[in-house]
């Protein structure tokens, strides 16, 4: 059963996996900017544009070290989320074994208690018997 949920939740809406999805996503966003390139002539519009403003040439130098440092800080923060992603997953599964342990314990105790209770239970039957017995012992004796 157990594995059947993690199955469910690695799967998405459309049952294939979120892998996939993610893949499929990421495939179909590639093909629609290079469609969108290709109409728009992006790369042309800015040989164009620096050709017309030459001053803003030297600020692409920038730009590419803004993007570069972005990629590179984007990706310590993920790294850094997996991290915590990590440790927030190995508490949880601690957790649920804990309570799963503290489960059985309760149902250990229960146990326990039924067969104690089914013990004085059967005692107490037992000890009925035994009085109704000497009772009609009694009453026998009594009626000679």
């Amino acid at each position: 059963m157990a594995d059947e949920q993690a199955v469910k939740k690695e799967n998405s809406d459309f049952g294939i996996s979120n892998t996939a999805s993610d893949l499929i996503i990421l495939f179909a966003t590639v093909i629609l900017v290079f469609i969108a390139s290709s109409f728009l002539n992006v790369f042309t519009f800015l040989v164009e544009f620096f050709q017309k403003n030459p001053a803003a040439l030297n600020s692409v130098d920038e730009i590419v070290m803004v993007l570069l440092i972005s990629s590179i800080g984007f990706a310590v923060i993920s790294w850094r989320r997996l991290r915590e992603l990590k440790k927030e997953t190995a508490e949880r599964v601690r957790l649920q074994a804990k309570i799963i342990e503290d489960y059985e314990t309760k149902l250990e105790m229960e146990k326990v208690i039924c067969k104690g209770l089914h013990y004085d239970l059967e005692e107490y039957r037992k000890l009925e018997q035994d009085i109704l017995t000497k009772r009609q012992k009694t009453k026998s004796q009594d009626q000679k």
